[in-house]
């Protein structure tokens, strides 16, 4: 985590350098592609207060999936990855588990079972192994769990295997008048639980999927308590509709991965003036994963079929970045 905290801070103060004296490549993890090239030409032309395309500092928003577009999302969702850990970890107080699915799949390491149990099996995970603790709480069990936790390819904490070209260009994007927010279909209070220090996003400027909550008096302290209930879904059309329901205003320029990107692209990239719509494709099986299409988790098919067709810039994970990860000591 230390590595990619100080990795993180050196690529602000570079661009923040770059911004300043004009003189330090903002992208250095990018290759001289024309999916670079498309990027900083955007930017300079939404900052010049000459441009035609000038757009004030106010209304310069971008917006950013998480799963699979800052950091990896195979072989399955961080998110996900926890939940089976808790579900592990509360089975004692649960006995009723071993024989109800899809508690019982996790149980027996039956992966087929609950590959099976359906996007409901998913969120009957996430309801029951989330709730039942205040949001204090909740962010300390995050907060622990991803200081053990490791992916089990890269043998890294989950929060260095984010992207150091996407750092990069969060840090270049906000050295030059841009807020940054983080639009994802996973939780919001997991994500917030660690947005600042390692992507440099406050928790205020992260949209999520939530669960029901309420106010409550625990022995004479005020909490607010997580409920076993979903609230909102942000994913697909539930993107678009928190951006609305939350920023309150359409951005300038979006980035996501997958199908359950596509509303939020769309959204973004439909308004008037200058617009920038990127899909990170995962094609670099080598030194991350190569999937699209058929895959379970960050499905890419019909975003990919209509990019061309919207203006859509494709990244490829492959030829576009010179790295994957931040370097690690």
């Amino acid at each position: 985590m230390r590595a990619a905290l100080k990795t993180f801070l050196l690529a602000s103060v570079l661009v923040t350098g770059v911004a300043r004296a004009g003189s330090v490549d903002p992208l250095p993890s990018w290759n001289d592609t024309a999916a670079r090239r498309a990027i900083i030409s955007f930017v300079r032309d939404v900052t010049t207060p000459n441009s035609p395309r000038f757009v004030p500092e106010a209304e310069r928003i971008a917006v950013f999936d998480h799963d699979g577009t800052l950091w990896a999302e195979q072989p399955m969702y961080v998110q996900l990855a926890f939940a089976l850990d808790r579900v592990k970890a509360l089975a004692p107080q649960h006995p009723e588990w071993k024989t109800t699915p899809p508690f019982s799949a996790v149980l027996s390491g039956d992966l087929k079972a609950l590959a099976a149990a359906g996007e409901k099996g998913l969120l009957d995970l996430l309801v029951a192994t989330h709730a039942g603790m205040t949001t204090d709480e909740f962010a300390a069990t995050v907060s622990d769990w991803l200081a053990k936790a490791r992916h089990p390819r890269f043998g890294r904490p989950y929060t260095e295997t984010v992207y150091q070209p996407m750092l990069e260009l969060l840090a270049y994007l906000r050295a030059n008048g841009f807020k940054t927010y983080l639009v994802s279909g996973g939780g919001v209070e997991m994500i917030r639980s660690f947005s600042e220090r390692v992507y440099g996003v406050p928790p205020e400027q992260v949209v999520g999927s939530t669960i029901a909550t309420e106010y409550r008096v625990k022995e004479g302290v005020p909490a607010i308590v997580r409920l076993p209930k979903v609230d909102f879904v942000d994913d697909k059309a539930g993107k678009a509709v928190g951006i609305q329901k939350f920023i309150g205003r359409r951005p300038i320029l979006a980035f996501g991965n997958s199908d359950g990107d596509f509303q939020m692209l769309e959204w973004t990239t439909a308004g008037p003036g200058p617009r920038l719509g990127l899909i990170l494709r995962h094609d670099d099986a080598e030194r991350e994963y190569a999937y699209d299409r058929k895959s379970p988790f960050g499905r890419l098919d019909k975003a990919l079929d209509e990019a061309p067709g919207k203006g859509w810039r494709i990244v490829s994970m492959k030829d576009d970045w010179k790295s994957v990860f931040p370097a690690t000591r």
